[in-house]
């Protein structure tokens, strides 16, 4: 068998997208490409059953993809600064913002209803362009993994694949959110310093140089690479314990309304876990970007062990509702654009034979 032939072959499995299930398709052998175009067998059978605007894993799927992950990301962290504003300054200043109801009433007090919009700018911006490389990355890592691993393998190993492609796709994101992260949370937490994004990063700039906005790239890898890895994890298997033992119907006869229910609920469960194992990180980064000249593991030195856990009810709350609004308007977005969307994941045939679960 060629090379060719085994790579599209590897295709055929369900997970390059997590939610496929592998379907017989009874017509007779024939060569893998069509008019001198590889053919993916994946999409194939979706758009057999599907009105699909674009085959799985082109291009156009990609850039769509994407473009879902600028709304979901953008859309909902900035929708949230006044919480998120109000978390950071818990985390950098706990002895006078002592819990989320007093660090609103303060921050009113002393800024106006205005004060809770500080910083708007740069989250928008760098969490569209997070959330850009986010999905559309994971998206092409869990196809490129898929295939190196190989059908049966992809269905044994598919909880390690979504934890590698994601963290994978992770780790190109917050390059791009780390400057915008940056100029945010000196915006939040330093008063007086900058009142907006104008104002903030040339100040940064003349005071740090480029430095300024990439020294807390580290700790935003140590704080989102493992939230990434819990939520894309944790959401596709939920989705499919959903399925399987919750929702009383397949997924294909759930109306599209039903189905974005199911991703919502699936969206929030994972945004729970999410935000307990990225929270102390979070607090390093908030207290990092605060003060210049300190290091990750000076600020980890000085919050100590308990100082690391300040804030976390409001960031469960934030990343919780965050995660399922993220998720929600994900899979919309692939709804409204048609794009594929396979049902859970089932196991492949050949590996049902060889494990002696089929006649």
């Amino acid at each position: 068998m060629y090379p060719s032939t085994l790579t599209q072959l590897s295709r055929a499995n369900p997970f390059n997208s997590p939610l496929f299930s592998l379907k017989e398709i009874e017509e007779p052998k024939q060569s893998l490409c069509t008019n001198g175009q590889s053919r993916n067998l994946a999409a194939a059978a979706i758009a057999d059953s599907e009105d699909v605007s674009c085959e799985f894993g082109s291009t156009k799927y990609y850039a769509l993809c994407g473009f879902g992950g600028i709304l979901s990301c953008g859309l909902t962290h900035t929708a949230i600064v006044p919480l998120d504003l109000v978390k950071c300054r818990i985390q950098v200043d706990p002895d006078k913002y002592k819990g989320i109801g007093k660090g609103f009433a303060l921050t009113l007090k002393e800024d106006g209803a205005r004060g809770l919009a500080k910083g708007w700018a740069p989250t928008f911006i760098g969490y569209s362009m997070q959330g850009l490389c986010k999905f559309g990355f994971y998206e092409m890592f869990k196809i490129f993994y898929s295939d190196l691993l190989g059908e049966e393998n992809t269905y044994l190993w598919r909880t390690s694949l979504y934890l590698a492609a994601s963290a994978s796709a992770e780790f190109f994101a917050d390059i791009a959110l780390a400057p915008m992260e940056a100029c945010k949370v000196r915006i939040q937490t330093q008063p007086g310093y900058a009142n907006n994004l104008r104002q903030c990063a040339p100040k940064m700039y003349a005071e740090e140089g480029v430095w300024a906005f990439y020294k807390g790239v580290v700790p935003l890898w140590m704080r989102q690479i493992p939230y990434t890895m819990m939520k894309f994890a944790c959401f596709e298997r939920t989705v499919e314990l959903l399925y399987k033992h919750v929702v009383p119907k397949p997924r294909a006869d759930c109306t599209k309304s039903e189905q974005l229910v199911v991703t919502f609920t699936a969206g929030y469960i994972a945004g729970v876990f999410c935000a307990i194992v990225s929270h102390p990180a979070d607090s390093v980064v908030s207290v990092l970007n605060k003060e210049s000249g300190s290091t990750a593991t000076q600020v980890l030195k000085k919050l100590g062990p308990r100082g690391v856990w300040k804030g976390l009810v409001a960031r469960i709350i934030m990343i919780g509702t965050l995660t399922a609004l993220q998720w929600f308007i994900y899979d919309s977005v692939k709804v409204y654009f048609r794009l594929p969307r396979p049902p859970p994941p089932e196991m492949p045939e050949s590996l049902k034979k060889k494990l002696g679960l089929t006649e």
